[in-house]
């Protein structure tokens, strides 16, 4: 039974499909991906990859394996599942039965992954995802491991499908960071060099790194926030459809006298007689109550 006095929330699938259309525009010849972590970061991934599949997306970037293990019976297979979070032990023959790829982010991820018994799996490793840290001091490879890793057979040993990074100040264009991880990202490709194969794809750019022109772009961007309707040009006009709609029942209207206090922490006065409303939504919806009086 559904609660005509409950707050509802719309989530429009066909903006979400809009949005990912505009965003493949936006990144030119590069393919445009789609992070879905989070459960579709709130919004239902189940849902929200299947209208990603039917725009054209086959690229999908997920945090944790049991997200990937989900979306597996969400996406036909023609769909490729990342997993940003990496590997841990165990982890591998559960990836491999859910046709998902590990993003191996530092000696950890490829320790475990070197050391699985691959001579049980027919047609050997298949490819992996490898992620460099250019600058965020986030996942990936740091410059001393990545020297090790140069070092080593690895690259010989285990074909990859793709190699990231993730800007850390795309939001702002004019940041000096932005060129600074430019720069990293293509001496780290320079150096793999004829190591890999060539069908190996970059990625830098994830939701407002796709706006910051065609050299950011590599082969692949991964957008997120974007694709939601979250504004990837903070100092712009948002450019993306609005994909949410929270609507709450007024449950009652008072008309007050002047000077009547309102809301928690009595943080609004009113200076003359007022009618108020009082909406049926709260903290279960998202609306925290530091936003009283704004």
């Amino acid at each position: 039974m559904y609660d005509q006095n409950a707050a509802c929330l719309t989530i429009d699938l066909n903006a979400i499909a809009a949005n990912y259309r505009f965003l493949q525009q936006r990144a030119g010849r590069a393919v445009c991906a789609a992070a879905v972590k989070a459960d579709g970061y709130g919004l239902g991934a189940l849902h929200v990859a299947p209208a990603l599949y039917r725009a054209g997306c086959r690229d999908f970037f997920v945090a944790t394996l049991d997200e990937g293990l989900a979306l597996r019976e969400a996406v036909e297979d023609a769909g490729s599942i990342y997993i940003l979070n990496g590997l841990a032990p165990g982890n591998v023959e559960l990836m491999l039965r859910g046709r998902l790829t590990p993003v191996l982010n530092g000696p950890r991820d490829v320790e475990i992954w070197r050391g699985w018994n691959w001579a049980t799996v027919r047609g050997g490793p298949p490819p992996a995802v490898l992620q460099l840290d250019t600058g965020m001091a986030r996942l990936g490879f740091a410059r001393q491991d990545w020297a090790r890793l140069l070092a080593s057979d690895f690259l010989e040993c285990f074909p990859l499908s793709l190699v990231i990074s993730h800007l850390g100040c795309a939001d702002e264009p004019g940041a000096v960071m932005n060129a600074r991880q430019l720069e990293a990202f293509r001496a780290r490709r320079a150096e793999i060099g004829q190591r890999v194969s060539p069908d190996v794809r970059f990625s830098l750019a994830a939701s407002s790194g796709t706006f910051l022109g065609d050299d950011y772009h590599f082969d692949l961007v991964r957008p997120g926030a974007a694709l939601y309707g979250v504004n990837p040009t903070p100092l712009a006009p948002n450019p993306l459809a609005p994909v949410l709609r929270l609507q709450g029942k007024i449950l009652q209207v008072h008309d007050v006298d002047a000077g009547t206090l309102v809301g928690y922490g009595a943080t609004h006065k009113c200076a003359h007689p007022t009618r108020i409303a009082t909406i049926g939504c709260g903290y279960a919806d998202g609306l925290f109550r530091a936003l009283s009086s704004q």
